[in-house]
């Protein structure tokens, strides 16, 4: 088997809805301003953008035996993600996200189906051989496969998403194995820098943290001292930010990989997060190499290094130098 990236999670199938404003407001039946389907999930879009990217890419995901499933597996098949590593199931998982005309978004995942399978170690450990990364996402299902994955010696790779806790006792068994760690700012109870600086402080597998920052792009610290913000860029409208911090995770690992350059790699992954979020389905709106090549030199973002460990407490004196 030759080596490559094993993305574990769930693949979806989900409808996009867009709506006029947030809240919604009730009505019987209202016309949306636009509908569509797709494929997505959090594994489904990152393995669809590292394939897309050149990547040999294995999956390792549960499909259900019914009409989403048929759905989703034609997808994955026109996708070339078909592959021993889907486990079927009884259902499949869907979900429903409202997005409002500045492209922020509300989803509605229904992940029960495939959080009830047990997904077989032992396909697990084969689809991994060989692997010289395995992007281990949150999924419940996955959780139990963490453990075996960190025995293997493989780097791990994690987006947590929206966390508050550096102890968060669903996420612990992630944030204790990988390697790389990204999330979103969301949550977060203090500045990123700090975050970053108390990640590797608890754990000590862990070399790159990112984070995700929404409409001011993305911030990463590394083990050694570096710390990264690059501003956000969107060479199209903004139409929907669904999967944009799966699109700039999956994206900073194809480049971190192939050239081991933390900057370069979160400067690369801003771009195409935001040029896919001018599509209304970010997980069909991928670009190939030479095609990010060609954006990122029409489209630099401002790019800002400095070191998260030199940085004065949070609320002190000069805190905020980005």
């Amino acid at each position: 088997m030759t080596r490559g990236i094993l993305v574990a999670g769930a693949v979806s199938f989900y409808v996009s809805v867009g709506v006029r404003e947030f809240p919604v407001r009730y009505a019987s039946t209202s016309s949306p301003r636009w509908s569509c389907a797709a494929v997505s999930g959090a594994a489904g879009h990152i393995a669809r953008t590292l394939k897309t990217l050149g990547d040999d890419v294995r999956l390792c995901t549960v499909v259900g035996r019914d009409l989403l499933g048929a759905g989703i597996t034609a997808e994955l098949g026109r996708a070339d993600l078909l592959g021993p590593g889907i486990v079927e199931s009884v259902e499949s998982s869907s979900g429903v996200t409202l997005v409002a005309p500045d492209g922020r978004r509300m989803g509605f995942p229904h992940l029960a189906p495939v959080d009830r399978v047990a997904y077989p170690p032992g396909l697990f450990e084969a689809q991994a051989r060989g692997a010289d990364l395995l992007v281990m996402t949150n999924a419940k299902f996955v959780r139990d496969l963490v453990p075996p994955a960190a025995r293997l010696g493989v780097p791990i790779a994690v987006d947590v998403h929206l966390i508050d806790d550096l102890d968060d006792e669903y996420d612990r068994p992630w944030l204790e194995a990988a390697r790389i760690v990204f999330c979103s700012h969301e949550r977060l109870p203090c500045p990123p820098e700090d975050w970053m600086a108390g990640m590797f402080r608890r754990y000590p597998r862990c070399q790159v943290v990112g984070v995700g920052l929404g409409g001011r792009g993305a911030a990463l610290g590394t083990r050694d001292g570096l710390l990264v913000r690059v501003g956000a860029v969107t060479p199209r409208e903004v139409v929907n930010t669904t999967g944009a911090g799966d699109a700039l995770f999956a994206t900073f690992l194809h480049v971190w990989r192939n050239t081991a350059d933390p900057v370069r790699a979160l400067r690369t992954a801003v771009v195409h997060a935001g040029w896919k979020i001018g599509s209304r389905t970010p997980v069909t709106a991928s670009l190939t190499r030479e095609e990010l090549s060609r954006l990122e030199a029409a489209h630099p973002p401002r790019v800002v290094t400095g070191r998260w460990d030199l940085r004065p407490p949070a609320g002190g004196p000069g805190a905020e130098t980005f």
